[in-house]
């Protein structure tokens, strides 16, 4: 069930760069959920490994160069998915930036297991 909250979550956050960022575009619902699908399985699988590959340059850019990583990840998608595209390195910058934001505002307030999480203040 968390895998299916994920795809969805960042089926959403495609869709929703899609309308922010010239460049990205999806022809549909349809497309921005296979692009979800497609970009958990990317950074799944083929993230870690260009993760342990480029090394020596995330640890000499201070880190820096997982931002080209993530805009890597999302162009490969779009290669990857009819009715996705991605259109240059500053779109898919500014896109992998802007999805990794919503997917991670939507992640705190659901659970893996796809509950809606209250966050209550003490005090």
């Amino acid at each position: 069930m968390g895998f299916l909250i994920r795809v969805l979550v960042n089926g959403f956050a495609i869709y929703l760069v899609a309308q922010i960022v010239p460049g990205i575009t999806v022809s549909g619902v349809l497309a921005a959920l296979g692009a979800g699908l497609v970009l958990g399985l990317v950074n799944a699988v083929v993230r870690p490994i260009l993760i342990v590959l480029t090394l020596p340059v995330t640890l000499v850019t201070l880190g820096l160069f997982l931002f080209v990583l993530n805009a890597f990840c999302l162009w490969l998608t779009s290669k990857l998915v009819r009715g996705f595209e991605v259109d240059g390195l500053w779109a898919a910058l500014f896109g992998a930036l802007l999805v990794s934001v919503v997917s991670w505002l939507l992640s705190v307030f659901i659970s893996d297991r796809g509950h809606v999480v209250v966050i209550t203040r003490r005090g």
